[in-house]
């Protein structure tokens, strides 16, 4: 069945599918968010509280280096798989990976089984971002910024729901593993719906339809390819690290939980990117990112400062508006300027994104340790001990090492942005070549 074979009926009941399955990966993150300081707590602080904080940073970027991938391997081979089985696929690996978390504590090794379930769940991500983008961009191949943009407010919108069901479990007295079951029946819900859907093929998500053999040529022919690789790193672990981080770090010092910012700032994100085809339109796809990486750094940098929900509530606001654009943006930018790489740059960049997230999250959990031990003066007995205003001064001041560290990302961005932007000036008039 062809794009133009399919009625605008179908067309939307394709989309929407799309949407339910964005909105479940979402659900799932902010799932892992909320439940962390409890798997912390019950699992991880027991075995070495020392470098739980780092310990937990591994068990999260579990599921995002399995994402990653899962993105590069699937990408170039996801025309002969097609769309309606790649769904299929990405709940069934979401179900069983909540499953494995959720049961963890049966096993003799509880690390190993909540590495095992996050890995589980990234594949299953994975596979949702693999089938989405292409299939968004077959869909609307005329409006694909708007589109992709529209699709991914809906990634923030399943983080608020996740989030809430999480508070609201916490709030009720039920075991934190009650968060999980929620979110499985959204993955049940997408699967029912894309078995019983028509789609088109996936050849159809790229202007000049080609096959895998050809779009691995195509990008290896366009090594600039790689430079927006390197971006999307960067842009992706601004996002996505501070956000699986922020309820940990900032629930005892600001006087909420930190999970209500996640919300708060995925309510933003999935309200904005209902704009971004205005604002690319004004500013250009460049200009919206230099303008992102913005106020990103001063949203993060300002989150290693907030003592308050007032200051956490405004430094979260800079954080998301300027994160809310990177993601669709990026995989738009790469869409218009390598159109023959096809399924194979979204791979790319996708993976490329959590691949960074993996390796950023370890870090800022390792950051965390050693700020949380050098403020309890370098005694592990202390850090152990700590209550009160000591507690309140060492936890503040891991949150501060951590979010700073990481504002230092898109402090960088600003300037490969502004360069980027120079080079297509000076490209458009005729003066030399941009990535």
């Amino acid at each position: 069945m062809t794009v133009s074979e399919i009625g605008a009926g179908a067309r939307g009941r394709n989309f929407v599918v799309a949407l339910l399955a964005l909105f479940t990966a979402g659900a799932a993150v902010s799932m892992r968010a909320v439940t962390a300081v409890h798997m912390q707590a019950e699992f991880l602080d027991p075995i070495d509280p020392v470098h739980a904080g780092e310990m937990l940073g591994t068990v999260l970027g579990a599921a995002f280096a399995s994402f990653a991938l899962t993105l590069f391997l699937v990408s170039p081979v996801l025309a002969a798989i097609g769309f309606r089985r790649a769904f299929l696929a990405a709940a069934g690996f979401l179900i069983v990976g909540f499953a494995m978390v959720a049961g963890a504590g049966g096993f003799g090794h509880v690390y190993a089984a909540l590495l095992a379930g996050m890995v589980i769940q990234g594949i299953g991500w994975g596979l949702v971002e693999t089938t989405i983008n292409p299939l968004a961009s077959a869909l609307y191949p005329k409006e694909r910024v708007a589109h992709l943009s529209t699709l991914h407010a809906w990634y923030p919108a399943g983080l608020v729901v996740g989030s809430l069901i999480g508070l609201a479990v916490d709030g009720s007295g039920m075991a934190w593993r009650w968060t999980i079951a929620p979110v499985a029946l959204f993955a049940v819900a997408f699967a029912v719906m894309a078995a019983r859907g028509s789609f088109p093929p996936v050849s159809a998500s790229t202007d000049a339809p080609v096959s895998p053999r050809e779009m691995i040529a195509a990008t290896i022919q366009n090594p600039t390819i790689f430079f927006w690789v390197v971006l999307m790193m960067f842009t992706a672990s601004t996002e996505f690290a501070p956000g699986q981080w922020v309820d940990v770090a900032l629930s005892q010092i600001v006087g909420m939980r930190g999970i209500l910012l996640l919300a708060y700032v995925s309510g933003l994100m999935f309200v904005m990117r209902h704009f971004a085809g205005p604002l690319v339109a004004r500013l250009g796809n460049v200009g919206l990112l230099m303008f992102s990486a913005m106020l990103a750094t001063i949203g993060l940098f300002a989150l290693g400062s907030a003592d308050s929900p007032v200051t956490a509530l405004l430094a979260a606001t800079a954080w998301g508006f300027g994160v809310c654009y990177f993601w669709p943006t990026m995989l738009a930018t790469v869409a218009e300027r390598y159109p023959r790489s096809g399924t194979v740059v979204f791979g790319l960049m996708g993976s490329a994104g959590a691949l960074c997230t993996y390796l950023v999250l370890p870090y800022l959990g390792a950051i965390y340790d050693q700020a949380r031990l050098a403020a309890a003066g370098g005694d592990p007995a202390v850090l152990a001990s700590a209550q009160g205003p000591l507690l309140h001064h060492i936890l503040t001041e891991a949150a501060s090492a951590a979010f700073r560290a990481v504002a230092l990302i898109p402090l960088v961005l600003i300037f490969v942005f502004a360069g980027v932007a120079i080079a297509d000036r000076m490209r458009k008039n005729g003066k030399g070549s941009a990535a």
